[in-house]
């Protein structure tokens, strides 16, 4: 799935809004441990960004790793 392309207005580009997950929130939804998703970060298998000190992963990084996941059990 691929986002539409910012509109320009003006000089600015409005870029669509991201959702952005915390780890708790990666570990509910994949019923993993905070260790095991770190090692995902760590590893570069799930996509994310550090703000600051705080480190969040977007929905679509979420998705595509799942998505990935599907498709290598399945080949």
């Amino acid at each position: 799935m691929t986002s539409p392309p910012p509109t320009v207005l003006g000089t600015e580009a409005v870029l669509p809004v991201l959702d952005l997950l915390t780890v708790p929130q990666v570990m509910a939804r994949l019923q993993l441990g905070r260790s095991a998703v770190y090692d995902l970060l760590r590893s570069g298998q799930l996509a994310s960004i550090t703000l600051g000190r705080a480190r969040r992963i977007p929905t679509h990084a979420l998705t595509d790793f799942i998505h990935a996941r599907l498709e290598q059990e399945a080949a």
